[in-house]
């Protein structure tokens, strides 16, 4: 699933939009769209120009190795329904996200092994861009058309870097989090040592919302588990 475009930002996200209604068609087969789950949570992960193949990699593994850790499939066994879904997009500029995994129940600890075990070898599908913040937000909003009945939907975005190409980012995590949807970040803080504030005033938002701080890409796998520790286990967790 990709969009791509290239008149001018005001074009491509016009288009973006256009796409956006788009995912509300049904969805094929073997989606997971037909049970409830305790979340749903979109992980947004940044591959913009910023984000070389070894940080990339780093991205990847730590997804991968968080999903595996028993404390999170505790975490998910810990919930009312007992699972949760989960769906990953790559994205970088205002024209260019894609989804990399479509929506997957994770329901037991084989589940989470499995999807822990496709994090950590997903290749980079995705060109190399700007940071586009907004259009990412506007897009992992979207996907929630195709996604179970949950008690709670959560966009997890990671990125090194702010919003600096398209639309500006308040007013689309404005108009996510009207739609009743959290958006927690996880910055690397490695070219920009203040990222985690701009982030908590400017990206995340919603009831709950939070943002977790990794001082560079080795630190990110420690911290990507750490969030989805507390996405799953939900509000109150410290």
């Amino acid at each position: 699933m990709r969009f791509r475009c290239s008149t001018g930002w005001l074009c491509r996200f016009g288009a973006l939009l256009a796409f956006a209604v788009a995912l509300l068609l049904p969805q094929p087969a073997g989606r997971a769209q037909d049970s409830a789950v305790d979340l749903a949570l979109v992980l947004a992960v940044d591959c913009s120009f910023s984000v070389d193949a070894v940080e990339f990699r780093l991205q990847m593994d730590g997804l991968g190795k968080a999903f595996r850790r028993p404390e999170i499939k505790k975490a998910i066994r810990a919930g009312y329904r007992q699972r949760i879904a989960v769906t990953v997009m790559q994205w970088s500029d205002e024209g260019n996200q894609m989804v990399v995994l479509p929506w997957t129940v994770v329901s037991g600890d084989a589940d989470a092994d499995e999807i822990g075990l496709v994090l950590s070898k997903m290749p980079r599908r995705l060109a190399e861009g700007g940071t586009s913040i907004s259009a990412a937000l506007v897009f992992g909003q979207a996907l929630f058309a195709n996604a179970p009945e949950a008690e709670r939907r959560v966009i997890d975005v990671s990125s090194d870097g702010r919003n600096n190409i398209g639309p500006p980012v308040e007013p689309a995590r404005d108009r996510v989090v009207a739609s009743g949807i959290i958006i927690n970040g996880l910055t690397i803080l490695n070219e920009w040592p203040t990222l985690d504030i701009y982030f908590q005033e400017q990206v995340a938002g919603g009831e709950g919302h939070f943002v977790i701080p990794a001082n560079n890409y080795e630190a990110y796998g420690e911290a990507i588990y750490r969030k989805l520790l507390k996405e799953i286990t939900g509000p109150g967790i410290s």
